[in-house]
């Protein structure tokens, strides 16, 4: 698993990498240690740079050439990246600590300070790990879990004295004194492109993104998720194409679930099956350079996989959802090194339905989580009653600050502007749990997963791009399905929206139903310490939800809602966490 993690104090550095990516660089008298999780995408573009400028690498990785960039352009060098990285380095000879994430977010960075010293680490447990900072929580993480869980308030890291770098930030330690800077975001520019030119732009840009992501070195494997949706057949006929024209083959996986044609119901979120949307692509990609498996999970084992997805993420998460995929790169790991995945194009395209629904649209709350009342229910009443107006308000606040944070200035149109307010929170808030889902998951299994529609330059563009545009024919991401039109066949380019595929097995539920009823059943079990005993019984025997909207998202529904609350007894247990309520 890729961790990174130091320490910085009067007395100097100390740093451990359970990955490769370390790395001492010195130039002149001056000496760096460079620590670096992540990956560069236009490295040769900056190799040339660098050597033009005098430098000579040594073997040209990705922490050789950020470290170089850093020792050049400074605090300018993030400027320069593109690609997914938290790095750290440290100016051995002046004592100072800098350290980055890229703009997205892609890569985590979470940090304390304690005694006069800077604790960083890319998991939290490499946090806890340090002995210096327990495991604790207090009324403001209880409050975080249950009401915005499993999503996280941008910088906040759930544990007393843990915080997470925000995406697009620096900062440095230097004299025991902590400086963060912001050094990217969306800013609102207007768009002067005509219909016809944005079509092109786009086309350019997610090509240009998934050839970038499609590069592989010491004899890395790379293949496709494919799910049969918009987003991974296009990156999958894309790599489909690159690849043969080098005349190599790709291979491609899909996942599914014991027996889950049987019991697929449709619903407004999941209107059909992927089956035949995957056979299609299958039919319309064969030949010599092109191979597809399915992976075929198991209830027993998507259950008992709750358990390693909290030790994969340090928190309790999307439930089977990152469960699912956890097992799914556990098996594509056999085959290959790095997958590319459709993730993160609903949120730059609009895909979503609180895009597109105006009744969505304009409820001024987080739209992705809209059971506030339903989630209250859970708090312990003496909890709740202690809390009560700090718990009312909890959620509007970051609401509203996040809000106030979307540059919409040049925008006049109304739609517009309520747009450009959503794009920033799914992509601050909602996207950047969908992305710690991808990457703690696949890193579990020493694996990685990439995502071409995460490329900061497809971000900044579709930004400023009208939704009159975006929306094209009415349907959601029409603007990417016209300019990619040539990639797919017709049934797949406009196939209604279909979520990540999930579990409809109803032994699923008897399941995770039985292991909450065993946890409240015993005393002394630590998710009765904060939720409310009574509510919980009542979320196992009350079948579909109360509320009728999903816990998060669109596929944490009741088994996955249950499946939550087991997840959060175990992560209590897991770190001995002492709850300060």
């Amino acid at each position: 698993m890729r961790v990174i993690s130091g320490e910085a104090n009067e007395a100097g550095f100390i740093y451990t990498a359970e990955s490769n990516q370390s790395m001492i660089i010195s130039r002149g008298e001056d000496e760096y240690i460079i620590v670096c999780d992540g990956e560069l995408y236009n490295k040769n573009e900056l190799t040339r740079e660098l050597e033009s400028l005098g430098y000579e690498f040594m073997g040209k990785t990705d922490i050789e050439v950020i470290g170089r960039s850093y020792i050049e352009w400074r605090e300018k060098s993030v400027e320069k990246l593109n690609g997914v990285f938290t790095f750290a380095v440290w100016d051995k000879n002046n004592k100072r600590l800098f350290f980055a994430r890229d703009r997205i977010g892609v890569k985590p960075f979470f940090y304390s300070e304690k005694s006069g010293g800077f604790i960083f680490s890319s998991k939290i447990s490499g946090i806890l790990s340090n002995n210096k900072i327990p495991a604790e929580i207090g009324f403001e993480a209880v409050a975080e879990i249950i009401l915005i869980g499993p999503g996280r308030t941008p910088g906040y890291g759930v544990f007393k004295n843990i915080y997470e770098l925000e995406p697009g930030s620096f900062g440095t330690f230097e004299d025991g004194k902590l400086k963060k800077y912001k050094y990217w975001d969306f800013t609102d520019r207007g768009h002067g492109d005509n219909f016809e030119q944005t079509l092109e732009k786009v086309r350019g840009l997610v090509t240009d993104s998934i050839d970038r992501q499609l590069i592989c070195e010491n004899n890395t494997k790379i293949c496709a998720m494919l799910s049969g949706g918009l987003d991974s057949s296009l990156i999958t006929s894309a790599a489909a194409k690159n690849f043969s024209e080098r005349g190599q083959k790709l291979y491609a996986f899909s996942v599914d679930y014991r027996d889950n044609a049987k019991y697929f119901s449709a619903s407004k979120f999941q209107p059909n099956s992927d089956g035949e949307y995957i056979e299609r692509m299958k039919e319309y990609l064969k030949g010599e350079y092109f191979t597809h498996y399915q992976i075929v999970l198991d209830t027993r084992e998507l259950a008992d996989a709750l358990y390693s997805a909290v030790d994969a993420r340090d928190l309790p998460g999307m439930a089977d959802v990152d469960a699912s995929l956890l097992l799914f790169c556990k098996e594509i790991k056999n085959f290959a090194d790095i997958a590319l995945s459709g993730e993160s194009a609903d949120e730059i395209f609009g895909g979503y339905p609180w895009y597109r629904d105006e009744n969505i649209r304009s409820v001024q709350t987080f739209p992705w989580s809209r059971s506030e009342d339903f989630r209250k229910d859970f708090f312990r009443k003496d909890f709740l009653g202690k809390h009560k107006n700090y718990i009312d308000n909890y959620i509007s606040e970051r609401y509203v600050k996040a809000i106030s944070e979307s540059d919409a200035s040049k925008t006049d149109n109304k739609t517009d502007k309520r747009i450009k307010e959503l794009v920033n929170l799914n992509i601050k808030w909602f996207m950047q749990t969908l992305l710690e889902r991808q990457n703690r998951m696949s890193s579990y299994s020493d694996f990685a997963i990439r995502a071409p529609f995460c490329d900061y330059r497809i971000a900044e563009y579709l930004y400023n791009i009208p939704w009159e545009y975006k929306d094209f024919n009415n349907k959601e991401k029409g603007l990417l399905r016209l300019a990619m039109r040539d990639y797919l066949p017709d049934e797949v380019l406009w196939r209604k929206k279909s979520p990540y595929p999930k579990t409809h097995n109803p032994e699923y539920l008897k399941t995770v139903s039985k292991a909450l009823e065993e946890i409240i059943n015993e005393p002394s079990s630590p998710l009765l310490k904060i939720a409310d005993k009574k509510a919980l019984g009542d979320l196992i025997n009350g079948g579909a939800q109360s509320s009728g909207v999903p816990w998060y998202g669109q596929l944490m529904t009741t088994p996955q809602t249950i499946a939550y609350f087991v997840q959060i007894n175990y992560w209590l247990e897991k770190y001995d966490i002492k709850i300060l309520i």
